[in-house]
């Protein structure tokens, strides 16, 4: 590697410098693993000597950007975080307005910019900064759309595009594009009911707590010194702004803690939230628990991490139901004749799957200085199986078709199986009837991945002494499905 030394001269470093991204991964992990954050062991700017009127003249240019991004920072209500703070820690609101603020402070115009849902995660009264924040983008010069459910910024918007009337097979077709006032004349609008008319708020039945948890002395990110008692056997809401520490108390400290007193290792996030930069420091929770902790023997926590890293993973695999249609159409007459067992109707099996593109229904094209692209597998078309698995039916079906139903539609075709019946008809309880049976992890939202994983908990025949942690568990949802 060459150094700039003059205008115009390099010098090249020894034999063996650290100077590639992995020595320099190596020296953060070695400063790091001292137990302290690798700024905590960089040299005090303040503390230098004295600069050069050259270097004190870059230094005020270098300070004029970084105070133009902090006060965006802070308009947008982070200016609690810490700048040490690693990014895998922030909540997802937090990080959807950090990533706006970047944004903001681009000074680009002419842009069009999507977002996704930019107010999940935020309360309500932190919501006025990221509205002031797109109304900024706009009148710099860009025009922004917005995929969004939040009342409120429905109200704010110039233009509005309804679609639906439902969801899946049933939705798909703009009800309404123009100013949001017109949808109030669209009959078949659902979001038309909870934007003009005054819906009921749902009662709640009272319950008494068979006990409570007691969290004392928690030490967690912003939290120092926490004390919290949570009554158990009642459904217990954490509110709070954007930031206030909600989820490092609930999602974080509260699992961690329970799981080490049931005698097992917290899971491991350092790995998951590594970057280029080299693994991020997670910090530990402080703190321990008091009262009712026997009455509690399991837990179980509900988060919007996907179901599945590939395409293999799915719905009706990662919910188990999967296992029951296998077994039903090893069942069948045809299959028995020829002596397929359940493993042939797996697409991971070698035996049954396509052998082309083994089994994941698409391959990878490689074009030349283009990046690689994915097309259907010419031999099975995408059906994932092979000619002679395809052949046996259940009920008129193949494997393949089955995997390629709705909820919906297969809640109806195994009417008569309850062990696939059942799991079904929880997944329409909880909205998620227009997902299809083979729909890949990979192409879930965090919302679906949390409910898909509520429901396969809520198949379980033993439920008793748990403790359920969901974090946000109505992000992504239209408010009639909330």
């Amino acid at each position: 590697m060459l150094e700039p030394i003059a205008q115009g001269d390099f010098r090249a470093h020894a034999a063996g410098a650290a100077t590639d991204k992995e020595a320099t991964r190596r020296d953060r992990a070695e400063r790091a693993a001292s137990g302290r954050a690798v700024h905590a062991v960089s040299p005090d700017v303040r503390r230098t000597s004295a600069l050069s009127e050259e270097k004190r003249l870059a230094a005020q240019r270098l300070a004029g950007g970084v105070m133009a991004r902090l006060r965006q920072l802070r308009g947008l209500g982070l200016g609690y975080l810490t700048l040490d703070r690693a990014t895998p820690t922030l909540s997802a609101g937090e990080l959807q307005r950090l990533r706006l603020a970047t944004q903001l402070s681009s000074l680009l115009f002419g842009v069009v910019y999507v977002l996704d849902e930019p107010s999940a995660g935020l309360h309500p009264s932190d919501s006025q900064a990221l509205y002031d924040a797109l109304d900024r983008l706009r009148d710099a010069g860009n025009s922004v759309f917005v995929v969004e459910h939040d009342l409120d910024l429905m109200r704010r918007a110039q233009w509005l595009v309804d679609v639906g009337p439902d969801a899946g097979e049933r939705g798909g077709r703009v009800l309404y594009s123009g100013e949001p006032d017109g949808l109030r004349k669209i009959a078949e609008s659902r979001t038309a009911r909870y934007l003009f008319d005054e819906i009921p708020a749902p009662g709640s039945r009272a319950r008494e707590a068979t006990g409570w948890l007691e969290l004392q002395d928690i030490h967690r990110h912003n939290l120092h010194g926490v004390n919290a008692r949570i009554p158990l056997g009642v459904l217990t809401a954490v509110t709070g702004i954007s930031g206030s520490g909600k989820s490092s108390l609930v999602a974080q400290a509260l699992p961690e803690l329970v799981l080490l007193h049931l005698g097992h290792e917290p899971e491991d996030d350092v790995a998951e939230s590594a970057t280029s930069e080299g693994p991020a420091v997670i910090e530990a929770t402080g703190g321990h628990l008091a009262g009712d902790v026997d009455a509690v023997q399991r837990l179980v926590q509900v988060d919007q991490k996907p179901i599945g890293r590939t395409p293999r993973s799915n719905l009706a695999t990662y919910t188990g139901l999967f296992d029951h249609v296998r077994k039903l159409f090893a069942a069948t007459p045809d299959a028995r004749r020829r002596r397929y067992d359940a493993g042939r109707f797996s697409f991971n099996v070698a035996k049954g799957r396509c052998e082309t593109c083994e089994g994941e229904g698409f391959v990878s094209v490689e074009l030349l200085f283009m990046p690689s692209v994915y097309a259907p597998c010419p031999t099975c078309h995408g059906a994932r199986y092979n000619e002679a698995t395809l052949k046996v039916q259940w009920n008129g079906r193949n494997i393949a078709e089955v995997l390629q139903m709705t909820v919906d539609e297969a809640s109806e075709f195994f009417a008569g199986e309850d062990a696939v019946a059942r799991p079904l008809q929880l997944l329409r309880d909880i909205g998620l009837g227009y997902l299809r049976l083979g729909q890949p992890a990979t192409e879930l939202s965090g919302g679906e991945a949390q409910r898909i994983k509520l429901a396969t908990e809520l198949q379980r025949s033993q439920r008793g002494r748990s403790l359920y942690v969901l974090d946000e568990p109505t992000t992504g949802l239209h408010a009639s499905d909330a």
